[in-house]
């Protein structure tokens, strides 16, 4: 990676922080849950989906992908109401460098990650260290990134394998989810680069209460969190043999990303 592709990747790795940090950004898994599913299913099924995740509970997919669909529509009002005279004078910023709306943009990308994750079945997901965990995966998918779609694969056959699918048994190591991590941020940081000096992006993309960085509204969020629903509620619907097929196949995909680097974690990762 070069000097300027360094630069991008840091600065990215600054926003992502400062977005985590904003007191709206964090979404209690229980408290979330507990709301979407109650009425819509048992009290003995909430239990379970709160303790082992929806789709081993048993929750339908169905279900899934309607309360999925609201949670999108209703992340995107809020991304559509963006402004930086909301909470934060014009022009500020948050941390060094990162403007207060771009912060607040991707808040609200890892908002919607987070609860799109637990609609479809993952555990709680720490903020505090988010640029080198599994919500890096999701950031991914929703940019496009191959590796971690295939990385997404491997978590789905991983809650699968906690309700004794045979799905294949090499989990995804902490190694792949950093250097997979390392190409999402780098992609990202080209991303916000390129979409600032776009006159094409600015023109094409509203201008919602203020300047939104990079042009950045509801129209690029919409189809990112789409992307990421498209995916989840594929994996959630596969059967066990089909998980297992998937894993099987981001194997190959993922074979570059599992290199040792002294400063990755060790281990395997689930949801």
């Amino acid at each position: 990676m070069d000097e300027k592709a360094n630069a991008a990747k840091m600065g990215v790795e600054e926003m992502i922080s400062a977005a985590c940090k904003l007191p709206y950004c964090k979404i209690d898994r229980e408290e979330f849950l507990t709301k979407q599913l109650k009425g819509k299913i048992s009290p003995a099924r909430l239990a379970d989906a709160l303790e082992n995740g929806t789709v081993n509970a048993g929750v339908s997919v169905d279900l899934l992908n309607r309360l999925a669909k609201g949670a999108v529509s209703f992340e995107s009002t809020k991304v559509t109401a963006l402004s930086t005279a909301a909470g934060f004078p014009g022009g500020w910023a948050i941390a060094g460098t990162v403007p207060a709306d771009l912060a607040q943009f991707y808040a609200h990308v890892l908002r919607i990650a987070q609860k799109l994750a637990y609609i479809y079945g993952y555990r709680d997901i720490d903020l505090d260290d988010a640029t080198q965990n599994v919500l890096m995966i999701f950031l991914g998918v929703m940019f496009g990134v191959s590796a971690a779609t295939a990385a997404l694969a491997k978590l789905a056959a991983a809650n699968a394998a906690k309700i004794g699918a045979k799905v294949a048994a090499k989990p995804l190591s902490k190694y792949a989810v950093y250097n997979i991590a390392k190409k999402v941020l780098a992609w990202i940081g080209v991303k916000v680069t390129k979409d600032s000096v776009g006159k094409a992006v600015s023109k094409a993309v509203p201008v919602i209460g203020g300047l939104i960085s990079g042009g950045l509204s509801a129209a690029t969020f919409v189809p990112m969190a789409k992307k990421l629903q498209k995916e989840l509620a594929k994996f959630a619907a596969m059967s066990p043999e089909n998980l297992s097929k998937a894993s099987e196949a981001a194997d190959i995909v993922l074979s570059d990303f599992e290199v040792l680097d002294d400063t990755a974690g060790k281990g395997g990762v689930s949801g």
